[in-house]
């Protein structure tokens, strides 16, 4: 392949960051808002500015494995470049698979959410449940048919997603209380944090920049200028709509609607048309989110069947497509969005990805030689991840016990099923 045909296929840096944009902004803050301000009250903007700093740390370490190992396999070849293919880094694939998982019922249950507002109140919880299983089956389905039937229009879809919550920011500031913001309002410091943490989910999305990094032009400059300006713009994004929200609604009818808040912030100052507008842009939104984290997530047990770490079966393609994983992963897509709350699906979800950053930071901080990284900012990001992960269990442990059981559970199957498979592939 000679240069130029090289050239026409990488992808610059404005391509670049809308993936880590569009990867974010897929569908969470129109399910986590409300709950933020369920925990954070008057503090939600600093609780999502507290979670992206997070978020913003952990991208240095993405930045430099993105230049060092260049591949389609993103995190789990990081986690296996640093600690190897035992069961350490399998046991971690495996949460980031669980992880997909929850993040798909994170979207899911949000469409239905939004979705059972057109139907008459008495019938709403029917609704949506049936629009969370139709969504997940229907796209299930397209990806069946042809992964590429949505995603040719997920560009659109980001932009338009995009230009309605940049409206949204700017419609309302003119009407927006910034008396409801005052640190009198917020939280206490912990229960802040712990907002901010529960819904950290939400900035999960940037680490796909990771998976095109080896068809980007000059990957070493555009890659982090990619990463920080994505992370950045969506931090920016995230506390200015917080402000509005809260500056036009009252927190107990926030919290109130907390399943479709963003909608109802909108309606004080856009009227119906403006909650019309934002429910169809969530609907949309989330199922564009769904469509793309099936994909992404049926082949990232695709990657780690390849590297051993699972059975063989869900490495086998069918009609040159790893079906196994989509079924598995879309079954159990469909009993978390139906039989979780949002809570347990976002204290999942966050937890489990803090743990997998966590990770990560580590590994950039084990191969600082090979990525030419400067490990103090690695091993902050490590120790901000699991002090941020210790906050929100601390938090759960407080508020909702039982959930506690649903994170340990989760993090223990994990490696429960690594072990497993290792012991009868050993006995084979």
């Amino acid at each position: 392949m000679d240069d130029s045909s090289v050239r026409e296929k990488s992808i610059g840096y404005w391509s670049v960051v809308s993936i880590g944009i569009g990867g974010m902004v897929g569908g969470g803050i129109f399910a986590v808002l409300g709950l933020a301000v369920k925990f954070a009250k008057g503090g939600t903007p600093i609780a999502f500015a507290i979670a992206g700093l997070v978020a913003l740390v952990t991208s240095y370490s993405y930045a430099r494995l993105s230049v060092a190992y260049p591949s389609r396999g993103g995190t789990v070849e990081f986690l296996n470049q640093a600690f190897g293919s035992g069961l350490a880094a399998g046991g971690l694939n495996i949460l980031l698979w669980l992880s997909y998982v929850i993040m798909l019922s994170l979207y899911a249950y949000a469409f239905g959410s939004y979705g059972a507002m057109f139907f008459p109140e008495a019938s709403q919880l029917i609704w949506k449940h049936v629009l969370i299983s139709g969504i997940v089956i229907l796209l299930t389905c397209l990806n069946l048919l042809n992964a590429k039937v949505i995603g040719e229009w997920e560009e659109w879809i980001v932009g338009f997603k995009i230009i309605i919550l940049v409206l949204f920011i700017f419609a309302g500031l003119a009407s927006t209380n910034m008396q409801a913001i005052q640190p009198s309002t917020w939280t206490d410091p912990f229960q802040l944090i712990a907002g901010g943490m529960i819904i950290f989910l939400a900035y999960e999305g940037f680490e796909l920049i990771a998976n095109a990094a080896g068809e980007m032009r000059n990957p070493g400059k555009t890659i982090p200028k990619a990463y920080y300006t994505a992370v950045g713009f969506v931090i920016l994004l995230y506390v200015a709509i917080a402000v509005v929200t809260l500056g036009n609604l009252p927190v107990d009818q926030i919290i109130t609607a907390q399943d479709y808040a963003l909608a109802a912030a909108a309606k004080p100052f856009l009227g119906s048309f403006g909650y019309t507008l934002i429910t169809i842009a969530a609907l949309l939104s989330t199922a564009s989110a769904i469509n793309a984290t099936l994909y992404g997530a049926s082949r990232v047990s695709y990657t780690i069947a390849k590297e051993g770490e699972l059975p063989a079966v869900l490495e086998k393609k069918i009609w040159q497509q790893p079906l196994e994983g989509l079924f598995i992963t879309s079954g159990l897509t469909l009993i978390v969005a139906n039989f979780f709350n949002l809570s347990s699906i976002s204290t999942m979800g966050s937890a489990g990805f803090l743990i997998i950053f966590g990770a990560v930071n580590y590994a950039n901080y084990r191969l600082f030689e090979k990525t030419h990284s400067r490990r103090g900012i690695s091993l902050a990001g490590m120790l901000l991840c699991f002090a941020a992960l210790a906050i929100l269990v601390w938090q759960t442990a407080r508020e909702a016990p039982s959930e506690i059981w649903v994170l340990i559970i989760m993090v223990v199957v994990s490696f429960v099923i690594e072990a497993s498979y290792r012991q009868v592939r050993n006995k084979l």
